[in-house]
């Protein structure tokens, strides 16, 4: 933190069913006094998007629909220019980015605060396809929220309520919402940082933005939270999620070699997929389930090998050169250590 002069910090490492470590590093705020702790509320960006793969699989197995079934069912405004393939759009297709939008379709409009269900009524219809569903990917915010709709149809409850109910409640994630006012209300919270131009940062506003695409990006979180959502993806709540339900979200969909690459100098161009709101990277002999997040100056890492049973997470109050260096140098003395 030191080396890149980074602000503030909270790491978790988790191990099968036990936390091993976890800390608050720094201040909430720069220039203040109240350092982070485990409590210290983050938002945690597009890790929000592995939240909602592994919720619409609690809800595919608790039979409320099927990952094939055709999101006009439950979305009757759905629909692109294209209509034959948006009338051919799944449930999976979009928690894995191959709707066939182009790359970030009306996420602009996301930042100008318009609600999804009008991005979805006035928008979508006019939005040409640039390759076949369940091929083609390209990364989206406003795809991946109309499962949001869905949930809504189906259970008669926003997503945030579904999320607490089914996962941040049962997991014990005690400082964890999924809106602005849970995040506005807690008093153990640090704010977003920007850079000040002379290698230093001062303190910036919560943003109400991404709260209105919650399920992409609108999770807040601290690293004591954390620990109990990586105990629940390393297969140790079962009560929660069944085993076969995050093999069905952690299974990889596309590769996603023609995007911007995911740890350039660590692993080869073709080493990385996406899953259902997860990207899946193979290292030699190893699969790391992994996302990285930023919104609003926060940023955020978390990966985890199943087949090791070994996780980490770690969330940042500015968009720090550290965010990138975390995961590959975690996992670097991982597979040493293993060796020994």
């Amino acid at each position: 933190m030191k080396g890149t002069n980074t602000p503030g910090a909270a790491i978790v490492i988790v191990k099968d069913s036990q936390i091993l470590f976890v800390q608050g590093y720094g201040l909430r705020v720069v220039g203040g006094l109240d350092s982070i702790d485990a409590q210290t509320v983050f938002r945690i960006g597009s890790l929000s998007k592995g939240f909602a793969g592994v919720l619409t699989g609690i809800m595919v197995q608790d039979s409320l629909f099927g990952w094939d079934d055709f999101v006009q069912k439950y979305c009757p405004d759905f629909t692109l220019r294209d209509r034959r393939q948006a009338s051919r759009i799944r449930l999976w297709h979009l928690l894995s980015h191959t709707s066939g939008l182009p790359y970030h379709a009306f996420t602009n409009l996301i930042e100008q605060d318009f609600s999804v269900q009008r991005i979805v009524k006035e928008y979508f219809p006019k939005a040409p396809v640039c390759g076949k569903e369940g091929v083609f990917y390209a990364y989206q915010n406003a795809a991946l929220c109309v499962i949001e709709a869905v949930m809504m149809q189906k259970t008669g409850k926003s997503y945030t309520q579904n999320l607490v109910e089914k996962i941040f409640v049962p997991a014990g994630m005690k400082c964890a919402s999924c809106d602005y006012s849970g995040i506005s209300a807690a008093q153990n919270k640090t704010l977003p940082h920007v850079a000040t131009g002379w290698g230093g940062w001062r303190a910036d506003a919560i943003s109400p933005l991404y709260y209105n695409a919650a399920a992409a990006g609108g999770v807040n979180a601290s690293i004591s939270d954390m620990g109990e959502w990586l105990k629940l993806l390393l297969g140790q709540r079962p009560d929660i999620v069944a085993d076969t339900t995050l093999d069905r979200v952690f299974s990889p969909v596309v590769k996603t070699d023609k995007e911007r690459r995911v740890f350039p100098h660590w692993l080869k161009r073709d080493a990385a997929s996406y899953a259902l709101g997860w990207r899946v990277l193979e290292d030699g002999p190893d699969t790391i389930l992994y996302h990285g997040g930023y919104v609003n100056g926060y940023k955020s890492e978390i990966a985890l090998n199943r087949k090791d049973g070994i996780g980490i997470c770690v969330l940042f109050n500015a968009p720090t050169a550290l965010s990138s260096a975390c995961i590959p140098a975690f996992f670097e003395k991982w597979k040493a250590a293993k060796m020994k």
